[in-house]
């Protein structure tokens, strides 16, 4: 078993020189977080475990060096690079990852570019990842594809390999349904089905899961169990997973005799002043401009902590040339500018501004350093340099002040939490967060060090990789029940061997797949044709045992030679027999509930009832997904508590609510068949919920089939109502 991990990006740089090959380490919260993960492989649970790093390789590097640097690379470290054209980068990541789907995601839709060449790039370049992997992967291998440039490739590999293992997991926040919609109808669909081709989905905070789940809904009509999307061969789970830091590696690094060396001489260049850190990538999502606004407004408002005070502001180039960072960089220049001119004198600068990137050993010591983190992001997917800050503090010393649109404000609620947006509460965080005494720092200090030093980095893949683990290996005890050859040949033998035959049939998703109108799903001439064929089969009873009305049924298979049980039991119709019910009921509760379900029905657009003589059904399989969700679960309480005195069963099927008179089920009738006759061969194919009253009856020599991927008392599963057809096509061949 070996695992990969594919990202845009692998954790160093490949470059050419002069026919010179040279790796340059990369940089990054993902390639940082990741690196101390796969570190950690040899101590963990999985020292079995071999990995492979397949990312792009980051610079130009001609084609006659590729093989020999896929060599190296593989052997030496665990990687496998893929090699892109310049032309291709700039429409891929310089264009629809950053210029479409980051603003998008992050909410910033008044930054999003809709450039159809872009999106044909993106779908180019997830195509050649998937080229590449088909090429190097194994069917006993785990896939973990990260982040927003990826997110078309789980489907891809599915479609290429559909008992792989595959985890997706996005860095970024997802956005609520009304920003996400706001992308091209082509693109938001199949950025959906590319990511639901995983078996695991992961995201930093529960909101961003749930605007996930909430988009699969509304655009693809898939509802949830408690995050689980069950499909017809397959379930996907969507869960929440806050990734965490190395914690150890900060903490230690603290410690060293160089760093607290470094630490002190930032003190002693700012002696009897208290350092705020500001450090960011310069990017809009990170709300440097609204900060330093922020601390503008501060200076304003308490002239008494002029001189006092220095803001530390680290910020960290990013996407050099693109217009509307260099736009934004200037605003800044100007911004500090301003303000050290403004309050500053001789003596004092209020703010010391660097535009470069730090390395971890300069990073460490300011952290230490520095009184008070401002980290004030207008929006982002964790932010692992708030948990960085606090995994310094040695001492227990220091206070944080946090962005609650930053995902890891969820875990962090002993920080100062504020709006970003409001330049006010930024000014008010400052001044408590300076007036704040050693002894609260203290314990707001420690209750997030032993948080996060418990929910770390490497716990973080730990939980991800071993809930992975445990869906492959639920899918393979699951698939234990898809039929073999073996046992498909050995059933079918029996059938055509055994002296006295009785075949249950269920009808809507069994024999044929569901419809807007159940009225639109009537037979097809193949499908009369293949029950007639049955039906004349030596020694054979065919009974269709179905939900819907007997009206209905009789004026399809009436004139075939089989025996028809409509209203889940209800109603019984022996072959070449007049209907008749099953037992003496009463419908005098149907009048009471009728209106009810009416006005339901009209607070679900696109819902109605479908009335039985001995039941009654509301579908919404029309209706707008999400409401519906919501109207079904609604409906389903207020009808426990409406019918709770009276003898009515409340069953949801498909798409269905249906209210039935108690006793009546297709176990029941099912067991009606069974008594009549001394059969040696018992079969049962069914798709809903009601079927399984049957396949819990069924004796133990009886042979029992559930249409669709779901838990089951069934012993064998088919994956549609195509599948069903066929095998019926071999038992009468």
């Amino acid at each position: 078993m070996r695992l990969f991990i594919i990202s845009n990006r692998l954790p160093f740089t490949i470059e050419e020189k002069e026919g010179k090959i040279e790796f340059k380490e990369s940089s990054g919260g993902l390639v940082t977080g990741l690196s101390g993960y796969l570190d950690s492989l040899k101590s963990s649970s999985f020292t079995t475990m071999e990995y492979i790093w397949v990312g792009w390789s980051g610079g130009n590097v001609k084609e006659k060096y590729h093989d020999e640097i896929r060599k190296k690379t593989l052997t030496e470290y665990n990687s496998y690079p893929i090699f892109i054209s310049e032309k291709d980068m700039e429409n891929f990541y310089y264009g629809f990852c950053n210029k479409t789907i980051w603003p998008l995601f992050h909410c910033f839709p008044e930054y999003t570019v809709y450039d159809e060449d872009f999106w044909s790039c993106y779908k180019k370049i997830n195509e050649y990842f998937c080229e590449t992997l088909v090429k190097i992967l194994q069917p006993d291998d785990i896939l973990w594809i990260h982040d927003y440039h990826l997110m078309l490739l789980p489907k891809l590999i599915r479609e290429k390999y559909p008992d792989l293992s595959i985890g997706f997991f996005l860095h970024i926040p997802f956005p609520p349904f009304e920003i996400y919609r706001l992308l091209p109808k082509e693109w938001r669909i199949e950025i959906l089905e590319g990511i639901i081709g995983a078996d695991l989905i992961g995201f930093h905070t529960n909101d961003y899961t749930q605007n996930f789940l909430k988009c699969v809904l509304r655009l693809l009509g898939f509802d949830h169990n408690l995050g689980n999307i069950t499909f017809s061969d397959r379930t996907v789970k969507v869960d929440t997973f806050p990734m965490g830091i190395h914690y150890k590696k900060f903490f230690d690094a603290a410690n060293t005799p160089e760093i607290q060396k470094e630490k002190e001489n930032i003190k002693s260049m700012f002696k009897d002043v208290k350092i705020i850190l500001s450090v960011d990538r310069l990017d809009y999502t990170k709300g440097i401009i609204n900060r330093l606004q922020g601390f503008e407004l501060f200076l304003e408002k308490n002239p008494q902590w002029h001189n006092k005070i220095v803001l530390l502001l680290i910020v960290v180039p990013s996407r050099i040339g693109v217009e509307s960072y260099q736009r934004m960089k200037n605003k800044i220049d100007e911004l500090v500018g301003r303000i050290n001119g403004k309050f500053g004198n001789i003596k004092w600068v209020p703010i010391q501004y660097q535009y470069k990137h730090l390395p971890f050993e300069n990073l460490v010591p300011i952290y230490a350093a520095s009184d008070i983190a401002l980290i004030t992001p207008l929006r982002d997917g964790m932010n692992l340099i708030a948990k960085e800050y606090i995994a310094t503090r040695t001492d227990k010393t220091g206070v944080l002040i946090l962005s609650e649109m930053a995902g890891a404000a969820k875990e962090l609620a002993e920080a100062i939490i504020i709006n970003p947006n409001h330049k006010e509460e930024i000014a008010q965080a400052l001044k408590e967060a300076l007036e704040m005494p050693v002894e609260e720092q203290k314990i707001r200090i420690d209750i997030m060090q032993k948080r996060l030093s418990s929910y770390d980095v490497i716990r973080w893949a730990n939980d991800f990789i071993n809930e992975l683990l445990e869906l492959k290996e639920e899918r393979k005890n699951f698939s234990k029940k898809f039929l073999s050859s073996f046992e498909r040949n050995k059933i079918i033998e029996e059938f055509k061997n055994a002296n006295s035959k009785l075949i249950f049939l269920d009808y809507d998703g069994t024999l044929v797949p569901f419809k807007d109108y159940p009225e639109k799903a009537k037979p097809d001439e193949e499908l009369i044709k293949l029950i007639k064929l049955l039906s004349e089969t030596q020694n054979t009873d065919v009974v269709l045992i179905s939900g819907r009305n007997k009206n209905t049924l009789q004026s399809w298979f009436g004139n075939l030679n089989i025996s028809i049980v409509a209203e889940h039991g209800t109603w019984i119709k022996e072959k070449n027999n007049n209907w008749k019910l099953i037992k003496p009921l009463t419908a005098d509760w149907k009048l009471k509930l009728l209106s009810f379900l009416k006005f339901y029905t009209d607070r679900l657009p696109g819902s109605f009832v479908e009335e039985k003589e001995f039941s009654l059904v509301w579908h919404y399989r029309r209706s707008e997904p999400e409401l519906s969700s919501i109207r079904a679960k609604e409906l389903i309480d207020d009808l426990i508590s409406l019918t709770a005195n009276m003898d009515i069963q409340i069953l949801q099927g498909n798409k269905v609510i249906e209210i039935r008179s108690s006793g009546i089920n297709k176990g029941t009738a099912a067991m009606y068949f069974i008594s009549k006759n001394k059969y040696d061969f018992i079969l049962s194919i069914g798709d809903d919920v009601t079927d399984e009253d049957i396949f819990k009856i069924l004796p133990e020599n009886a042979y029992s089939i559930k249409v669709g991927f779901s838990q089951t008392a069934a012993k064998f599963v088919f994956k549609d109502y195509n599948e069903v057809r066929k095998f019926i096509e071999e038992l009468i061949r």
